[in-house]
């Protein structure tokens, strides 16, 4: 984890070392996440959550721009009936993200984007509700603490700083640590609306 952190920081430094130009930002709004993958979660819905955090956008030229962010994402998925019982079940698996984000500029101000994503594991914990009553239980005994995953959006930023964006994680490591469940995955959806400084 270590070396892979390290890695990360290079290539930062080295985006930054032919930057012409490095703004700073917020940015949150809205995620629809869900697990993928698995016959234990095909008949989860999303969960509708947030993101937030900070983000700095490095210029290399006109056209292309390198895009670092560390945010707090809420993830997971949702359930009415889970299995059958009369119960609604909520996971929540919420992430600080560090997506490293490359961007495309196609048009003013619109840009096409892609890049990893790097997320540590904060909260693991399922939530039922039935007849009135509820119970939570801690999952991150059986949650990985790391998540891999590749990004694809769109972006839209106004002359004033102020940008609008939309985004999809797809997870390429598996969410569980019971090796019969590497095959669920988490998959994020994002909206959303930031302003650089």
């Amino acid at each position: 984890m270590k070396k892979l952190l390290l890695v990360v920081a290079m290539v930062a430094a080295g985006f930054t070392a032919n930057a012409q130009d490095v703004k700073f930002g917020v940015k949150a709004g809205m995620n629809f996440a869900s697990l993928n993958g698995g016959e234990e979660v095909k008949d989860l819905n999303s969960r509708t959550s947030f993101h937030v955090g900070a983000m700095a956008e490095i210029s290399i030229s006109d056209k292309f721009s390198f895009q670092p962010e560390l945010l707090y994402s809420a993830q997971g998925a949702s359930a009415d009936n889970f299995q059958g019982n009369e119960a609604d079940v909520t996971f929540k698996l919420d992430y600080i993200t560090m997506p490293l984000m490359a961007k495309y500029y196609v048009a003013e101000g619109f840009s096409l984007e892609a890049g990893p994503q790097l997320a540590f594991n904060t909260t693991s914990k399922v939530k039922a509700e039935a007849n009135g009553q509820e119970a939570t239980e801690d999952m991150k005994d059986e949650t990985n603490g790391f998540d891999f995953g590749l990004n694809f959006g769109l972006g839209y930023k106004l002359e004033n700083g102020l940008n609008f964006g939309a985004r999809y994680n797809l997870g390429l490591s598996g969410i569980a640590k019971d090796n019969d469940a590497d095959s669920i995955k988490n998959g994020v959806f994002q909206i959303s609306v930031g302003y650089f400084f």
